[in-house]
């Protein structure tokens, strides 16, 4: 997940007000906030409350609107994805196995992959760098709601996580992606060695998700639209 400038500026300081705000109920909706009350619980200066404040407002991270006895503040979907980082974070020092699993329902896709993933300056890193020639297609799957809001933490997997190259040929430029190894659970019938693909630039928003393997997954697995299933990244 790309992050603005701005968001990647932003400190500790900030992040430990966010923080604050999301437990004070800033992650479900409006709520309104005092410096001075903000200011108390991270042992600061009003004045400093009020700053970092400031800096969350412009990089993104809370949307704010000040009031004449206080501001009613919401933390932003880049602001939700800041905090997961820093969760994933602490789940690293102190889980071993520290993973994440995604669940949602196979749905068909619009037919690009297909197209895509048999392009030669894909499939030339793919047989490298992940060690496949993948089926020409992707197993599309609708994401719930709870795996849209976590699934922002694939870019702090430390293990697991290979780089595609973006390329170009005499007619266009086709853009870089992230293959992420993935275990899919369907219903007890498991297949391992398949890779979660997240291209830079794609027509999908956050509840899709696309995974690519040496298999024809719906096959493999036995796999129709509707059918439910689990995909697990990292050291699961």
């Amino acid at each position: 997940m790309a992050e603005s400038a701005a968001a990647s500026s932003v400190g500790h300081d900030e992040l430990a007000a966010l923080k604050r705000i999301g437990l004070d109920g800033g992650l479900s909706g409006r709520t309104k906030i005092s410096c001075s009350g903000l200011a108390a619980r991270l042992d600061a200066s009003a004045q400093t409350a009020s700053r970092r404040l400031q800096r969350l407002d412009e990089a993104g991270l809370l949307d704010r609107e000040v009031l004449a006895d206080g501001q009613l503040v919401t933390v932003t979907g880049e602001g939700v994805a800041a905090l997961r980082r820093e969760y994933a974070d602490y789940r690293r020092l102190f889980e071993d196995d520290a993973t994440l699993s995604l669940d949602g329902t196979v749905t068909s896709g619009m037919g690009e992959g297909r197209h895509y993933i048999s392009l030669s300056g894909y499939m030339s890193q793919f047989r490298e760098r992940l060690g496949y020639e993948p089926f020409p297609g992707t197993l599309n799957v609708e994401l719930t709601a709870e795996s849209v809001r976590t699934r922002g933490e694939m870019d702090t997997l430390e293990t697991g996580a290979t780089p595609i190259d973006g390329w170009e040929d005499d007619e266009r430029t086709f853009g870089p992606a992230t293959c992420y190894a993935a275990r899919v659970d369907a219903d007890g019938d498991v297949y391992d060695g398949a890779h979660v693909i997240v291209p830079d630039r794609t027509h999908h928003d956050a509840t899709q998700l696309e995974l690519i393997a040496p298999v024809k997954l719906r096959d493999a697995l036995d796999l129709t639209d509707g059918d439910t299933l689990t995909v697990h990244l990292g050291d699961a």
